[in-house]
């Protein structure tokens, strides 16, 4: 029970009760409390279902775990709790065929990399969720993607913002690998060459922006700065074929705040948004390169290229997405693209 807390920790002590009825709680709680506390554990109890093993495995139930992990209160009891509920290493869809836990070569995909965890350092790191193997420290990994090795010499393992070596991992486990740039989200690596993994998509962005810079000599700045994000996920860059005004897209207005900020803190890049003349973003592909070529030269004031070189058709809004995609049924349209 907390008594009291300083510099954000709680300081007190934990009492086991065997319910609400327990007479010990009126020593450690006032009437007042204990009415409140009966009256609002009453209604969750009433509202929420009772928890369910193989509901929640399945992903029909979500238990929730009151605490703050500000003051370090109930934390231990959350982390308790994934340890007893949470389920097994699961096999992972991949190319050739999904990648079970149980094989012997290590595998594993980058699904997140972080810039600038250390400002001071200009770290990046890649975080890898190991999907089979027992992974050692130092050992070298196949990234597909580039057919190179990469030697992981220093692995770690986080826990909130504690960090330390990681000298081995085992499936399911999470590793950061620092790099400088050679890994993305959606890479591979593996002992075995003809591994990849499947599955990660990018989405459609839902809101476009024109970036201009406040000072132009920053333009280098800017696209490092522009390219980091958008591997981190942050944001997604778009090149059009006509103009020199890179173009932006997220999902929510709070990913702008977030890019201008970073942009300030991180970069020192003086930059602002400005309207777009596109609201709608589309990966385009066609069976027959001719064809697609052939779309991209009829319409080069709306199509532009992402950080992967892959053309994207800029809308002005959704009827006129739909009016293309009527007039030209050679040509797809789709609102994810597939990590590589």
């Amino acid at each position: 029970l907390p008594a009291a807390h300083d510099g954000g920790h709680f300081e007190g002590k934990t009492v086991q009760f065997s319910g609400m009825d327990d007479p010990k709680l009126a020593d450690s709680v006032s009437a007042e409390g204990i009415a409140r506390l009966r009256e609002e554990a009453s209604l969750a109890v009433a509202a929420y279902p009772s928890f369910d093993s193989d509901a929640y495995l399945n992903g029909d139930l979500t238990p929730v775990y009151f605490g703050s992990a500000l003051k370090e209160f109930g934390v231990g009891e959350l982390i308790a709790a994934l340890g007893e509920h949470a389920p097994s290493p699961l096999p992972q869809p991949a190319s050739p065929g999904p990648v079970d836990p149980d094989m012997e070569a290590v595998t594993g995909f980058i699904f997140k990399v972080q810039a600038n965890m250390n400002p001071q350092h200009r770290d990046r790191v890649a975080f890898m969720r190991l999907c089979s193997g027992r992974f050692r420290r130092g050992m070298k990994l196949m990234q597909p993607s580039t057919g190179k090795a990469i030697a992981v010499h220093s692995p770690i393992l986080f826990f909130a913002q504690n960090r330390e070596l990681a000298d081995e991992a085992f499936p399911g486990d999470i590793i950061g690998i620092p790099n400088h740039g050679t890994l993305r989200v959606g890479d591979t690596l593996t002992e075995d060459e003809a591994i990849r993994f499947t599955g990660l998509p990018n989405f459609a962005p839902e809101i476009l922006r024109r970036v201009a810079l406040v000072d132009p000599t920053k333009t280098k700045q800017l696209r490092k700065a522009l390219d980091d994000m958008a591997e981190e996920g942050v944001t997604q860059v778009f090149y059009p074929s006509i103009g020199a005004q890179w173009i932006v897209g997220v999902v929510g207005q709070l990913q702008l705040e977030v890019l201008i900020s970073r942009l300030e803190v991180e970069y020192k890049v003086d930059a602002r948004f400005e309207a777009s003349p596109w609201n709608a973003a589309r990966w385009i592909a066609a069976d027959d390169e001719k064809d697609l070529k052939a779309f991209i030269d009829t319409h080069p004031s709306a199509v532009a290229r992402d950080r992967d070189d892959a053309p994207v058709f800029m809308a002005k809004d959704l009827w006129e997405l739909n009016f293309h995609e009527g007039r030209n049924p050679k040509i797809r349209f789709t609102a994810t693209k597939e990590r590589h």
